[in-house]
């Protein structure tokens, strides 16, 4: 009997021992859940946060294009006032010297303006022809063998806003 009893006692030790292993297990499957329902939460607000943001970024960038040209348009305004301005006096005066002198300070300001702004002329009458830089309208013959393969007239300027090029040249290069 003896025998019997100590297996009995042998087999209720890890019937004891399963039943707190699954007491264990259920608190922490219990505590793995709620867990997992912690970081659903996190998640799903972290989430809600970056679609918040993506509206609102994209939003701020709609409104950014529509007045992004703003401060120069009202820039360029002042310009126009001066041109209407010179208008009327090209209109009521008959000193052409007057009326030139007026209409070169309206450039003058003008190319103020503009490079205020950043816009800048690009140099290109002599230069090595750079497709880089040039637009080349045509090919003319040169009698000075130094401007082969140069600029040596230029059709229409290019510019550069902020260092970056905005129209490129419309150059003529000499062959």
């Amino acid at each position: 009997m003896e025998e019997n009893e100590m297996t009995q006692q042998e087999e209720q030790v890890p019937v004891e021992n399963s039943e707190n292993e699954a007491t264990e297990t259920l608190s922490e499957t219990e505590q793995l859940k709620l867990e997992v329902e912690e970081h659903k939460a996190k998640f799903i607000r972290l989430y809600a946060e970056f679609d918040n943001f993506k509206r609102r970024n994209a939003k701020e960038r709609v409104e950014l294009i529509q007045t992004a040209g703003r401060d120069v348009l009202q820039s360029m305004l002042e310009v126009m006032d001066d041109c209407d301005r010179a208008e009327k006096q090209m209109q009521t005066s008959d000193d052409l010297q007057q009326i030139k002198q007026g209409i070169g300070l309206v450039f003058t300001k003008f190319r103020n303006t503009l490079q205020a702004k950043g816009v800048k002329e690009m140099k290109s009458i002599g230069e090595e022809f750079n497709p880089d830089f040039h637009e080349a309208i045509t090919e003319i013959p040169v009698n000075d063998p130094g401007m082969k393969g140069k600029v040596v007239d230029e059709v229409e300027k290019g510019y550069t806003l902020n260092e970056k090029i905005i129209r490129y040249s419309k150059v003529v290069v000499g062959k």
